[in-house]
């Protein structure tokens, strides 16, 4: 932790101390999250998806604001298939991956507008050369690896050293350590941030052979445009020690301009469904970590 994030923390956990928690909805005009609100949102969370689970945590960290039994919500060994920087790079490969401006840093897309317009345009065949004839089979095909046409390929009948190869016959290769998937799982767990008044989630991440794993190893399966800026390491509200977490300082204007959304279709946004479009947006920052958050619908859904 810098020492810029120490004053912060100190500071705000001071503001915190000495301000009341919110009790008036504003979840609309502001994207933020009462106590009660943030308690409806979880238990709709808990009901409709039963991999997460209330939980109270260490005893000597509980807030009286929030039910003893309902302090944070979690859910448990999700995997992690791949490494984000690994995937970055793939999209990096197939045309890049950048932010919209920095105000939306959450909102990414793939692929410059402009060098993909010109990849386009450089790479689009004719639709000449897309011409195939009816009557082409599918003999064809070894042709274009510099093959002859069907009649080179051998008869195993008419071959003495093939027909004698017994009806089963695999040959085993010891699989290379590159080649082995070495799958990382994690809880998941938010929090309440009485703060920015809005949820906050925490990372903890095991190796395949479900050791902790250093918190910096978990900025690997983060996003690199938010490790070690949007994501932060520090001490966790209701469990011992220090955890990845995604600061919640845009969270409400994030919010904000998804519900926005959702009002100008005509819809009206939910309070107990603020949590499913939070895990959504999430979603950006920790890419490859397969968490469920069970709801699939259309943001500008008139359905919502």
């Amino acid at each position: 932790m810098t020492l810029t994030q120490k004053i912060h923390g100190l500071y705000k956990g001071t503001v915190e101390k000495i301000t009341k928690h919110r009790t008036v909805s504003a979840f609309k005009e502001k994207g933020v999250l009462s106590v009660d609100e943030f308690v409806l949102a979880g238990d709709n969370l808990v009901s409709k998806c039963p991999t997460w689970s209330w939980e109270s945590g260490d005893p000597g960290k509980r807030v009286d604001y929030l039910p003893a039994d309902k302090q944070f919500l979690i859910t448990r060994n999700v995997p992690c298939l791949r490494r984000a920087s690994a995937v970055e790079e793939e999209y990096e490969a197939a045309g890049g991956e950048y932010l919209l401006d920095d105000e939306d840093e959450w909102v990414a897309t793939h692929g410059n507008p402009k060098e993909m317009k010109k990849s386009e345009e450089e790479d689009l065949p004719s639709i000449e050369t897309l011409e195939i004839s009816k009557s082409q089979s599918i003999q064809t095909i070894p042709s274009y690896f510099g093959g002859e046409q069907e009649e080179d390929i051998p008869d195993m009948s008419e071959d003495p050293d093939l027909a004698s190869l017994p009806s089963q016959y695999f040959i085993a290769h010891e699989p290379n350590d590159d080649d082995i998937l070495h799958t990382r799982t994690y809880d998941i767990s938010i929090s309440y941030d009485k703060y920015f008044q809005t949820p906050r989630v925490w990372l903890t991440g095991y190796d395949e052979s479900r050791m902790p794993l250093q918190p910096e190893l978990v900025l690997e399966d983060v996003s690199q445009d938010h490790a070690h800026q949007t994501v932060t390491i520090e001490d966790h509200p209701h469990l011992q020690g220090k955890h990845a977490s995604i600061h919640p300082c845009k969270h409400a204007r994030v919010m904000k301009k998804i519900i926005e959304v959702i009002l100008s279709s005509g819809a009206e946004p939910e309070v107990d469904r603020y949590l499913f479009l939070f895990l959504k947006f999430v979603a950006s920052v920790i890419p490859t970590i397969e968490y469920d958050y069970t709801m699939d619908f259309d943001v500008g859904s008139s359905s919502w």
